[in-house]
């Protein structure tokens, strides 16, 4: 017995003990009689202490808002890791080519084949930043005074480099670069460069028309020249949420048709030119991909104004015209830039020297092979 009472803990004024007053709390609290109270959010204990902090347990990660914000982040980082793979090539061929003669010709083409790869980051880089959720985490912190008229400009931003600069430019450096490959005479090409931008100007000015000064805005309904969407949450929070005008589908829906046809017409001329079977595959499945893939790109496009922002089907419609641009994107980077810098790399047994192929060989009777085929 006194034992027991030494062993006791100290009784609270209540007169039953700290650890027993614990403890009858717990079996009160797990009696299945009782409804537990209910716990209160940080939002009220802000509300009622406001020098009150809230305690992060786990470190905030970005989760997109849906599957199809998740793909597009995933596409898109792909596309830009095959763009760095393509800038080494074309940096390392820049370098080779100052050591061995015959690559010189070859390198004439370097700074149109990085232009195609840079407008193909830069459509990966502002598909990225259209996503809601990476605005709000990335983008407003750092513009914390920007209002919702100046965040639907952005929107109209977006539409303008993605429909009129970045994918029309990456176009038509992609059709430059196969009318050149049957060249025999290539001069210094970095003019190309002042071509495609040339090239690129009549469907900008018209995307920046249609976007920013839309005709008869009034008389015609919204889908058909809106570029953003005020969304409002259950809490009443407004956000701005970006989506693509019909005006702008229309105007870029023609600009691809002009260039399919044009397109084609550059394949057919190369084909009949090239008598290397493995460059031919390349055409055709370049030509392929584009052929199909651009009147799905068209089609979803077209489609996405019909759906609010919100709904789930825009952003799969959109998921879908990401992906056939994504692929276009790989096809070319791969077919116009990456395979023909290493066939002409390993030509001349620049790419690797230590293989016993590249030294057998004579780099001048590779080159005849290659250079005939500029793909």
């Amino acid at each position: 017995m006194r034992k027991l009472l030494l062993s006791s803990p100290p009784f609270d004024a209540n007169g039953l003990g700290a650890s027993s007053s614990s403890s009858f709390s717990r079996l009160i609290s797990a009696s299945p009689f009782s409804s537990p109270a209910p716990s209160p959010s940080q939002f009220e204990l802000l509300l009622t202490d406001p020098t009150s902090k809230p305690t992060v347990l786990i470190p905030a990660v970005p989760i997109a808002d849906g599957a199809s914000d998740f793909s597009t982040i995933v596409f898109v980082l792909g596309i830009l890791l095959l763009s760095l793979f393509s800038f080494a090539f074309i940096f390392h061929l820049r370098i080779r080519s100052r050591q061995l003669p015959h690559l010189q010709n070859f390198n004439s083409l370097w700074a149109v084949r990085l232009l195609l790869v840079l407008f193909a980051s830069l459509w990966g880089v502002n598909e990225v930043l259209r996503l809601p959720f990476i605005r709000r985490r990335y983008l407003y912190p750092f513009l914390p005074s920007l209002s919702l008229h100046q965040q639907a400009d952005l929107c109209k931003v977006h539409v303008v480099l993605s429909l009129g600069i970045f994918e029309p430019g990456f176009l038509i450096t992609l059709l430059f670069l196969v009318n050149e490959s049957i060249k025999t005479q290539n001069p210094f090409r970095t003019w190309g460069v002042a071509v495609v931008c040339l090239a690129c100007s009549p469907i900008l000015l018209l995307q920046s028309f249609f976007v920013f000064f839309s005709p008869l805005e009034a008389q015609l309904p919204t889908f058909m020249h809106a570029s953003s969407y005020l969304s409002t949450d259950l809490l009443g929070n407004k956000s701005v949420l970006c989506t693509y005008p019909l005006f702008s589908c229309i105007v870029f829906g023609a600009f691809s048709i002009a260039y399919s046809l044009a397109f084609l017409l550059s394949c057919w001329r190369v084909v009949a030119f090239v008598i290397n079977k493995k460059i031919r595959v390349r055409l055709n499945m370049l030509a392929t991909s584009f052929m199909i893939l651009l009147p799905v790109q068209i089609l979803c496009l077209g489609l996405s104004p019909l759906w609010a922002p919100e709904d789930p089907t825009h952003g799969y419609a959109v998921l879908a015209m990401d992906l056939a641009v994504a692929w276009c994107v790989v096809i070319g980077e791969v077919i116009l830039v990456i395979k023909p810098i290493a066939d002409a790399l390993a030509a001349g047994g620049a790419c690797c020297p230590w293989s016993p192929r590249n030294r057998s060989a004579r780099p001048n009777d590779n080159w005849k092979r290659v250079y005939d085929q500029n793909l």
